[in-house]
């Protein structure tokens, strides 16, 4: 359930793109602000014609940092709130309407996550990493190819080889082409005994949760 709060402008502190289409956005945090690794946001831009068009977006900043941190992606074929969100640049004003979010940690367990999906896992890392209880965590990664990853050097430095790319895109030299489907989960895990935290487009999700129910995973650990 959304968390009802006030509406809050977070004026832009800084922001820059850290991939060919995904922006990392630093924002002014309102005091005595809350929020859970893993919870999202409902976010507007503060502008006229704007601020009733509402989009979902992961925190990817802790909880006691001193600014809130949206990694975006952004679709510039599409005159939506994403490709004007690319537009934006400091000074100017975000608006948060609620905070809400399903996933959590709730323990070790794999975490399997598609593009974007990987926002709301950021904070989660982040948060077992420097709290030094970053164990019995395993990454699998999706993207069409390398130039997609978000914070490859973030997750690498966390995870180290509990961290696996998967790339889908054809033509990605040194990197077999793969799918995060039912054989890639019997080769890469086996033992399906886990907590599973799965997260990306729609379909990516619905798809990997059947195929680890199929394999034996138990629906009360899946967390989506």
């Amino acid at each position: 359930m959304p968390k009802i709060i006030a509406m809050q402008r977070l004026k832009i502190l800084s922001t820059h793109f850290i991939t060919h289409d995904v922006k990392r956005f630093v924002l002014e945090k309102p005091e005595n602000f809350e929020y859970t690794p893993g919870q999202s946001a409902n976010i507007s831009i503060n502008l006229p014609g704007w601020e009733e068009k509402i989009r979902p977006y992961s925190f990817t900043s802790l909880p006691d940092w001193d600014y809130l941190e949206f990694i975006v992606k952004i679709y510039d074929d599409q005159n939506g709130v994403s490709s004007q969100l690319g537009k934006l640049n400091v000074g100017e004003e975000l608006l948060l309407h609620d905070v809400f979010g399903t996933i959590k940690f709730k323990g070790p367990g794999v975490f399997i996550a598609g593009g974007t999906g990987i926002t709301p896992f950021i904070a989660i890392f982040r948060a077992l990493f420097y709290s030094g209880n970053l164990r019995e965590v395993a990454l699998l990664y999706s993207n069409k190819s390398k130039e997609d990853i978000i914070l490859h050097d973030d997750l690498t430095k966390m995870l180290g080889p509990a961290y696996k790319n998967v790339f889908t895109r054809e033509g990605v030299i040194g990197f077999r082409e793969r799918r995060i489907d039912r054989k890639f989960l019997i080769d890469n895990i086996g033992d399906f005994n886990f907590r599973f935290y799965v997260c990306g487009p729609k379909k990516f999700t619905e798809d990997v949760c059947e195929a680890l129910i199929s394999l034996g995973a138990k629906p009360e650990y899946l967390i989506v």
